[in-house]
């Protein structure tokens, strides 16, 4: 039965609750196992207002040019940086895209998707680094950002995604600040059947984590994940709070934290990278994700941390299902968005 071990174990830190109850199996958050065409699907429709950015942009552009000239390579540079690529991203793909054109390699405007496809992947490949938890090692996965990013939601999610694959996961609801958070990360606890420890609205952050992890070890489970209070990376006092809960982890594991991720809103845009600059020099970043690309055309936003940052990109969030927060895989990205077919 659900949560057996809690019935086994009454005895519990003081302060801390857990979701007991078990849940109707309809109303467990599991991965569906759809066909990667079915995913592909998913992913293509997600990325469908970024697509129109960027890919339809293109074909805006090179419709009815026979050369590709000045003109056209100033209108491309142009777009990119509207779609939100960034000055060094920009940079590097117009680099790619006008040598090759010299080169004579390129003479043809309609392949300019295709030289596009293959400079973004150069600059995305090298931040596809997959992470999963390990068996038996209570890790701790550090969740930061500012508030609206979407970084409660991304817990759930990942809880859910983790224990469906057949690891034990324990949250800690570490955002004390706002009442909400709480009472979310239980919810998303009671879906995903994993347990939450927390403590009342205002407790030290760093404490409800410190005993969350107590916990998590004395019970040999995989991994620890950890909500922190939504802040903006120009908050010194509360990025300050952050490297407290580093230092108050490491007195117990001094390996932990293991991750530390970054949650980020792609509608935010160039202000996503500022936000990704200041928390990794703060806390030092191991992985970023990025939410809600589904509502946004500024996609591009994905290359730009990719080329500005040596941070690992470990999921990106393109709908509101469990499983539309996805391993990132830049193939896959940059197919959708040029729109490009599954076989």
């Amino acid at each position: 039965m659900v949560f057996d071990w809690f019935k086994r174990n009454k005895s519990l830190p003081a302060g801390e609750t857990f979701a007991e109850e078990a849940l109707p199996p309809a109303t467990v958050a599991t991965i569906p196992e759809d066909a990667p065409k079915g995913l592909f699907s998913r992913l293509r429709q997600g990325l469908a207002r970024s697509r129109e950015q960027l890919a339809g942009g293109v074909g805006r552009l090179v419709l009815g040019k026979k050369v590709i000239d000045a003109d056209l390579l100033e209108d491309l540079e142009a777009l990119l940086l509207q779609a939100d690529l960034g000055s060094a991203a920009t940079r590097e793909v117009m680099d790619s895209v006008t040598e090759r054109v010299r080169r004579k390699e390129l003479t043809d405007p309609a392949a300019l998707q295709a030289a596009l496809r293959e400079s973004l992947l150069d600059i995305l490949r090298p931040r596809a680094q997959p992470w999963s938890p390990e068996k038996g090692h209570s890790q701790v996965l550090l969740m930061v950002g500012i508030n609206g990013a979407g970084k409660t939601t991304t817990i759930g999610k990942l809880a859910a995604r983790w224990k469906a694959e057949g690891f034990t996961v324990v949250l800690a609801a570490g955002d004390t600040f706002r009442a909400a958070a709480v009472e979310q990360l239980q919810g998303w606890g009671r879906r995903a059947q994993v347990p939450v420890v927390a403590q009342g609205t205002g407790a030290d952050s760093a404490s409800v984590i410190f005993d969350a992890l107590t916990t998590t070890r004395a019970r040999g489970n995989d991994l620890l994940i950890a909500d922190t209070a939504g802040r903006l990376h120009t908050q010194g006092h509360l990025m300050e709070e952050l490297k407290k809960i580093r230092r108050v982890l490491g007195k117990q594991d001094p390996e932990a934290p293991q991750q530390i991720w970054l949650v980020l809103d792609a509608g935010t845009g160039q202000n996503a990278l500022n936000q990704a600059r200041q928390f990794h020099d703060a806390v030092g970043l191991t992985g970023i994700c990025i939410t809600k690309l589904d509502g946004t055309a500024k996609g591009g936003v994905v290359a730009a941390i990719a080329k500005a940052l040596p941070i690992p990109i470990r999921y990106i969030g393109v709908g509101e299902q469990v499983e539309d927060l996805r391993p990132f895989d830049p193939e896959s990205f940059v197919d959708a968005l040029f729109a490009e077919s599954k076989s």
